[in-house]
């Protein structure tokens, strides 16, 4: 087996949504990225890479590529999850932690989790999405961005 750790970040700019875990969450601000900025997905990818020892997301798919502009960043996951099968491993299990003051995320937590496990070929009960504030402290406690953290288990097929 072998465990993985992923964090993504990004700050807000103009928009009224941002995307989480592959779902469009209205809010009062999008966010400043290459692709769509995806921080649930992103932190996703950088998990399950270095799972992997396979580098970061920015390797795979670096912001200086126009080819990745206003990427879905579910073909991000889609990619990394060919990449854990052709070495040889499955999924056991991804939980993944928003931090923000807003948008909430609960009321969107199970559409995400049905559309990570969709896009890594599992079970829904291997994926786990959450959030939490950081009481107002810091650049999410003053709204100003939005980050996630995600962590897997990796198991030989």
């Amino acid at each position: 087996m072998r465990i993985g750790q992923g964090f993504d970040v990004h700050a807000f700019g103009e928009g009224d949504h941002v995307m989480l875990g592959g779902v469009r969450v209205p809010h009062t601000h999008g966010v400043l990225a290459h692709s769509d900025g995806d921080v649930v997905l992103h932190a996703l990818c950088d998990a399950l890479l270095g799972a992997l020892a396979l580098g970061d997301i920015g390797k795979h798919f670096p912001p200086s590529d126009e080819k990745w502009r206003d990427a879905d960043s579910r073909s991000f996951v889609r990619a990394v999850a060919g990449m854990l099968r052709e070495r040889g491993y499955v999924l056991g299990n991804a939980d993944m932690t928003v931090i923000c003051e807003a948008p909430k995320v609960g009321p969107h937590a199970a559409a995400m989790r049905e559309i990570v496990a969709a896009d890594l070929g599992v079970d829904v009960d291997r994926i786990s999405i959450k959030a939490t504030t950081t009481e107002t402290l810091g650049f999410a406690g003053r709204r100003e961005g939005i980050a996630a953290l995600a962590t897997v288990l990796v198991l030989r097929a």
